[in-house]
């Protein structure tokens, strides 16, 4: 089996601009606004969070990255490429995935079916083999079906099956959720993992702890808008106010 970490970075040429870079983002569902100017950007290689209460529009900014909301407006720019108008098929082809909050997990295939179901959009990604060294936990699980799957296993095959498809933009809703501490930890680590290989991660959290462990920045979202941005030294050093006001 080789060593994941040991595998090379995509060859796609770098983009001389942000892997993401957001302006005026709005978005609605039905009638009811959920966004509102909302504008960002997550610079190659970094990781960047999106803190904030239950449905403060975390989530609707990522689904509105890639094209899974009914109405949205305003600059999408992934690699450099306008996408705010594409379809979520096209916007796919361009190196981003998301690993939504609930997993996806086809209940009726196996984690390996699963695990090999998402296309191949560009040059770079992991082999089954190298995903399995990011998480061995999934090797004696290969052929159990999606419903026989823990929680922990389930969010590793998840963010597993995106890591195949040659994106380098990835977008994580709540990769800890209902997890045990060991297995946020063993996500944590796998998320570390991919980061110092160069992946460009934006990442929903509501783990403000477990987000200081791991991310470069932090956007907060507040009714549909970036309220507040730090670094994560800023939350470091100011961590119990910073949580407490996110928490309360």
């Amino acid at each position: 089996m080789p060593d994941a970490s040991a595998r090379a970075p995509s060859a796609r040429a770098p983009s001389a601009r942000a892997p993401l870079e957001i302006a005026g983002l709005e978005a609605w569902y039905g009638p009811s606004q959920a966004l509102y100017g909302v504008a960002l950007s997550v610079g190659a290689g970094e990781l960047v969070t999106l803190l904030g209460r239950n449905g403060a529009g975390k989530t609707t900014t990522l689904n509105a990255i890639v094209g899974m909301v009914p109405r949205r407006k305003g600059s999408i720019r992934i690699e450099g490429i306008e996408t705010g108008a594409m379809p979520s098929h096209k916007i796919a082809r361009t190196g981003v995935a998301i690993c939504p909050e609930d997993r996806g997990i086809y209940a009726t295939l196996t984690a390996e079916e699963n695990l090999v179901l998402p296309p191949v959009v560009a040059e770079g990604g992991l082999s089954v083999d190298e995903i399995l060294v990011l998480f061995p936990g999934l090797k004696d699980r290969l052929k159990s079906p999606g419903t026989k799957l823990s929680g922990g296993e389930q969010q590793m095959l998840a963010i597993g099956r995106i890591l195949r498809t040659g994106a380098r933009l990835l977008l994580l809703d709540e990769p800890t959720e209902g997890l045990a501490p060991v297995v946020v930890k063993q996500i944590g680590a796998a998320i570390a993992d991919l980061k110092r290989r160069g992946y460009t991660i934006l990442m929903v959290e509501q783990n403000v702890r477990f987000a200081s462990t791991i991310a470069d920045r932090h956007y907060v979202v507040d009714r549909g808008r970036i309220a507040e941005t730090f670094d994560n030294a800023t939350l470091l050093a100011d961590f119990d106010r910073i949580s407490g006001r996110l928490s309360a």
